[in-house]
């Protein structure tokens, strides 16, 4: 994850944006040390992944898009670079025999 300057010096953050109207500078930054999987074990229902930091921004709702990774939970076969943009992904595990996927990507926020 890339991160941006922050103005005076004061560090750095994921994202970093001006405010057109006051000229202040507010940020988001990913805590890449709350970074968890979602397993199998986790399907259907929601599980904290990932934490963040928010200073004048609040994040209102989430695009998955490509590289997502996956492991066949049986087979531990990989599957590399997945792309959610359409918020499903389907493919072939051959050590199985068996269709894999990732269905219906839903996501809520949650203010700590």
């Amino acid at each position: 994850m890339d991160s941006a300057p922050l103005k005076g010096g004061r560090g750095s953050a994921t994202m970093v944006q001006k405010c057109k109207l006051c000229s202040r500078e507010n940020s988001i930054d990913i805590l890449s040390q709350t970074i968890k999987p979602y397993n199998a074990e986790d399907s259907e229902q929601f599980k904290t992944i990932v934490e963040f930091e928010c200073r004048g921004l609040e994040p209102v709702d989430f695009q998955p898009q490509a590289g997502f990774a996956a492991e066949g939970a049986e087979s531990g076969t990989p599957f590399n670079d997945i792309n959610l943009l359409e918020k499903d992904w389907n493919d072939y595990d051959e050590k199985t025999k068996e269709s894999v996927g990732i269905y219906e990507v839903t996501h809520k926020f949650v203010k700590c």
